[in-house]
Order: structure tokens, then sequence, then C-alpha cells
């Protein structure tokens, strides 16, 4: 069988073959770059010439180049169009990858060139760049265990094993409760929604075979139903759906992995002489340590508690105008803030919609990336993984600098989420390789031959994943190691979040924000509200999102819980969640946390971040322009072209000239 995953791509800009592809090549070809890898490695580490820079690191970063391009492609299938074949295999992978990945780490013989390069790294003349490579090589090295001995050493394989297949089956028992749950909406139940939730629900329906409209558990559907559904008894089994995913009890219940999770978490925190696994994760991030973290998110809490509370005193006073008795709950808080947001700020979310259409929203970005920096977009006619992704070529002035792949619409064979992947990393040490970008989002799919409409927050999330990629495609380092978001948990959401910025600016609404069936742009006094109500409802976002965080902090900060769920409440408690506020993502469905360590004692990562971008959108503001070329210029030459190669605090200063404080953050927020 000749296997396109192992064969030269002729295709233009080097494109996976995705017309050629089956589920049934990817065993193969995972097991013969697996053989390649290893046989390399064994070269690297065997090689009988003294250790140098180029026979070692260099050669390093090229032994699994097949390895990673196969995965690349598997990878992105598996999170954005999976299946059960894909799935199957994704439970075969995830152990023998892990397993590869220790025998690297763990390799004596290759930890010792690498040792020998370090402790001689005062001769080698290295760039910049190189030198920091090294620094970072060993480091992973280090950090993974090449300085344990015996049975330490074979512990720490054996977690690692484990863990990858515990969090493998968290996001799939996760993506299985979203994907087989979803509620009939029938004449009653359809009542109090705009026409694009109706027609949202529709295409769901279509999807799922259903015979009708439904709910589902994605956030594009169920956010608006929660919105503007009267039916308080359905909002209820909407919301306690969602919240329940991963917690449903049976084979895809969540929380004994979490547990195992945890407790294998701080068993590798220990075997490398940490006390807590907090302790190990963050030594590497800007905050270093895990009191930096709670100060943060402490002294964002205690005013986002505040007005949350105040908003929660005012929705419960409509809740009780309309005859219900009780308390404010959690699937009451949209229904009213709704109303209360199209009270205060004459908007109305059904109103609105119609002038964020998807295709103007993409163009939008494009448009604010080519003001800041140049680039261009074309669309690409070739195929695709899935009829709902499209493709771009980026160049800048006429030279090829990526190829963008916008994948937006939630489907049943998608995580929940958003998110930006690269196919193929930037890099230079094999040649002038651009990368190969996807952006993966979840909104609502329209029926066939309408136009798809964005909420704010949709239109806020595209611009947020494209900061993403645009870290991405501006990379311009020489080493893949380092290249585009490989950089500090606590620093990668900088640019998109940042990013986000321009969404709000006026003169990009009125460029691009026209009504899909008028045709006329958003008229001025409604942008002017809608800008007005930035900071509408914060105290329940940052409420939610500032829980999720300290619940993840307090997880891995001290002994792994014996019952996650308990310590959960425990901390909840603590900090006084306000009643009717959820955690983001309560433990069973907290895929940031528990299907990888990503965002492992990370989850604050966002408002670290926030705190900077903040500041660094402020500096436009100083000059007066928000596509001021000298310092668009500065914001891609210190941190987006620049990847890891430099610590990530000298980046930041080398853009704003200083480190910012929580004040911008708040004031954004309109905490302050």
């Amino acid at each position: 069988m000749t296997n396109p995953l192992l064969m030269d791509w002729d295709t233009r800009f080097e494109l996976p073959p995705f017309g050629a592809i089956e589920d049934n090549h990817f065993a193969p070809a995972v097991d013969a770059a697996l053989s390649e890898a290893r046989a390399n490695i064994t070269a690297i580490a065997e090689d009988p010439d003294t250790a140098s820079f180029a026979n070692t690191i260099e050669a390093l970063e090229q032994a699994d180049a097949t390895l990673s391009r196969v995965l690349g492609v598997f990878f992105n299938l598996a999170g954005a169009d999976s299946n059960s074949a894909r799935e199957a295999l994704q439970r075969d992978f995830s152990p023998l990858l892990a397993t590869y990945s220790s025998e690297i780490t763990l390799n004596s013989a290759l930890f010792a060139r690498i040792e020998a390069l370090w402790q001689d790294r005062a001769n080698l003349d290295l760039s910049d760049e190189q030198a920091r490579v090294l620094m970072l090589t060993r480091r992973g090295f280090v950090r993974a265990g090449a300085l344990l001995e015996g049975e330490d050493r074979d512990c720490l394989r054996d977690i690692m094993e484990r863990l990858a297949v515990l969090g493998t089956n968290f996001m799939q028992n996760l993506l299985a409760d979203e994907r087989d749950w979803h509620m009939a909406l029938d004449g009653e139940g359809q009542d109090g929604l705009p026409d694009f939730a109706i027609d949202a629900a529709r295409a769901a329906g279509d999807e799922k075979g259903a015979g009708g409209p439904v709910v589902t558990l994605s956030r594009s559907l169920i956010t608006p139903f929660l919105q503007f559904s009267p039916h308080r008894t359905l909002r209820q089994r909407a919301y306690e759906a969602y919240v329940a995913r991963g917690a449903n009890g049976g084979k895809t219940d969540n929380r004994a992995i979490a547990t195992e999770t945890l407790a294998l978490r701080e068993e590798r925190a220990r075997l490398l002489g940490y006390n807590n696994f907090a302790a190990f994760k963050l030594e590497t991030e800007m905050a270093k340590a895990p009191e930096n973290v709670r100060d943060l998110l402490m002294q964002v809490w205690e005013p986002a508690r505040r007005a949350a509370s105040d908003d929660a005193e005012a929705l419960t006073q409509m809740l009780h105008s309309d005859g219900f008795e009780g308390p404010l709950e959690p699937w009451d808080w949209h229904f009213y803030a709704e109303q209360r947001r199209r009270a205060l700020h004459d908007l109305d979310e059904a109103i609105l919609k119609p002038y964020l259409q998807l295709d103007q929203m993409i163009k939008a970005a494009f448009s604010t990336a080519n003001r800041l920096f140049g680039l261009e977009f074309a669309p690409l006619d070739t195929p695709l993984y899935h009829d709902d992704a499209r493709a771009w070529e980026v160049t800048r002035e006429g030279k090829h600098m990526a190829v963008f792949i916008g994948d937006y619409f939630a489907r049943g064979s998608k995580r929940s989420g958003a998110w930006c992947s690269a196919m193929r990393s930037q890099q230079k040490l094999a040649g002038d390789i651009r990368p190969i970008v996807v952006n993966v989002c979840n909104f609502a799919k329209p029926p066939k031959g309408a136009l798809a409409l964005l909420s704010w927050d949709d239109a806020r999330t595209l611009f947020h994943e494209f900061g993403h990629a645009l870290h991405q495609m501006l990379s311009d380092v020489t080493y893949e190691s380092i290249s585009g978001t490989s950089v500090a948990r606590d620093f990668v959401e900088l640019p998109s979040q940042l990013f986000e910025h321009w969404l709000e600016m006026p003169e990009v609404l009125e460029e691009f924000a026209i009504h899909a069936e008028a045709g006329n742009t958003m008229p001025a006094d409604m942008r002017d509200r809608l800008l007005n109500a930035a900071t509408f409802n914060m105290g329940f976002q940052t409420v939610e999102y500032v829980s999720s965080a300290l619940v993840d902090l307090a997880f891995h900060n001290g002994p792994a819980p014996a019952d996650p769920m308990q310590k959960q409440a425990e901390v909840l408690e603590e900090i006084a969640m306000p009643h009717a506020i959820r955690m983001r993502h309560a433990t069973p469905q907290f895929a940031h946390v528990f299907a990888g360590d990503g965002y492992s004692s990370g989850y604050y990562s966002y408002m670290w971040s926030e705190v900077m971008d903040a500041d660094a959108f402020a500096a436009f503001e100083e000059a007066g322009d928000a596509f001021d070329a000298k310092l668009a210029a500065s914001l891609e030459a210190n941190i987006l072209s620049k990847g890891g190669s430099y610590d990530a605090e000298d980046l930041y200063k080398a853009y704003r000239g200083r480190l910012p404080g929580v004040g911008a953050l708040l004031k954004g927020r309109g905490l302050a």
C-alpha cells in the first residue's frame, strides 16, 4: 500500500493531500515515523564524534520531522473532525508517543552529550538563539527526569504513559457527552427565541437527524437559548445538562480520571524534587511561583465578586417581578442579564447579530492584520479535511508567509471550544519553512443558503484565535522548538488577547459591521452603545473565570486531593462563590487542565496575559492611533516574530520598556 502520509507532498505549498488520506493510513505511518525517529535518536546518542551544537542539538531538532508531519495532520483531524476510528487511534497513539518521549529524555548517552555542551557553553560561540535552544533543551530533559536513576526513572516513565492515556480518555468522554445530548424544541420551546437562534437549532437538528430544531451543548447554541428562552424549566434542563458534562456516571464519567491524574502529577513532581505540581509547573512560567498566581487572582477576585453581587441583586429583583420566588439560579443569569443589557444599553442581540456576519468578521481580521503588518490573504481552492474548512494564502509584498485554514462551524465530530494549531510550524533549519496555521471555532452553522451570523462574543473569539495565528504566521526564528506560540504558557495568550482590542475600533466596525439583509453599516449610535456596554456583566464573566483558575491552582498547590469534587467545593466556599454563578469549567469538563497538562496549574494564564495585553494596547492609545506603524513594527519585531527565542519578560520589556501592573486590567474590565 502506498501511504500518502509518508510520501513527498507535491501539493501546492506542500499541504497535506487530504483527499488521498484515509484513517487506515495513520497507524502504519506513525509506526514507520517512530522507527525513523528512534533510529535518528540512536544515531545522535551513539555518534562517535565529540558533541557539537550541530550534531546534537540541531540533529535533535530534525530527528522526528516525519513523525511531526504525520501527527500534525492526525491531531488536527482528531480534534476538529473526529470519528470512532480516529478516537481509537488516539487511544492507541497516546501511550506510544509517551513512551517515545520518555525514551528520548531518559536516554543517558543522549543527555550526556547535551550536558557536555551545556558545561562548555561559554566556549561554543553560540548565537543568542542557539544559546536559548541549548538551555531550553537541557532544561526540558532535566524536567523530564534525565537526572533520575533506577526505579525513579522507571516510575516516571510509567507515570507519563498513564497520564497520556488519562488525558485522551478525559477529552473523548467529554466529546461523547457533548455529542450525545440534545433537547428538541417544539413550537412552545421556540418561544422568545430570535430567528438566528431558531435557524441554528434547525441546522443542529438536521445534523443530528432529529427531524426538527434542537439545542445541543455547543456554547454557540446553548448560550442564546439561555439568553432568550422565557421557559425557566427548559433553561434549567439545558443548563444542568451543560454543567453535567463528564459527570453523568457510566463510562464517560471523568471524576475518577481527574482524581488519578492529580495523584500522578503530584508523584511526578515529587520524583523531580518539587513539593507539589504547581511549584514544578510554574517554575518556567513568567509567574514563577504559586503565591504570585494567587496574589494576582485575588487582586481581581474581590472587585469582581462585588460587581457580580451587585448585578445579582438587580437580576433577582427582575426574577421576582416575573412571579418567581426564591433565589436567582445559574440558569436565570443569562436570561435576565440579556433583558437588563437591553434596558441599560438599548442593545438587542437579535438586532445586533445581523451586523456581525462571519465572512465580514473574517475580512475585518484580515484587514486589521494588513494595516498593522502588511499581510494579504488570498483564497485557496484546495481540498481540505472537511467541507466547512477553507484556506487562504498569506503573503507580504509578494512573499509567501503562511497558509491559513479557518474551520468555524460547530459539529458533532468537533470538540468544544476554540483553538489555534499549526500543522506545520515556521523554521529555517531545514530550509525556509513557512507555517500551515489552523483556527478552529464552534459557531452555530446557519441553514443552507443563509448567512452565518455571530454574537459579539463569537466575534471576539474569532479575533482572539486569529491573534494566535498571527503569532505563528509572523514567526521568524531558525529552530522549530521555539517557533510561533512555543513560549511560556502565561505569555502565549498575549498576542491573542491583544488582537481582540482591534475588533472594538470604530474604524473597523464602520467598515465591516454590515447588516446581512439591509446592507447598511452599523449605525454610529448602536456601535457606541455596543462599545459602552463592553464591561456589562463583567463581574459575572470574571467570577466564573477566576474561580476556575483558583480551583486549578488549589488542585496542584499541595497534596493531591482524594476527592477533587470536594476540594472544588471547599475552594468555592472559601472564596464565597456567588450562588447564581458556576465555575466556567467545573472539574469533570475542565479540559484545559485534564485533557493533557498544558494549562494545569496554568489556567490563570489568560489573566496574567491580560495584564500585559491591556498595557500593550494602551501604547497604541497613548499614540492616538490604533494602527500606529511604529508600534505595530515594534510589536512584530519584539514579540510576534520572536517566538520563544528570548525570555518572555525580556520580550515584553523590549516592546513596552517595562512590565505592567494589574491596574490596566481592572480598568479595562470596569472593575477599578
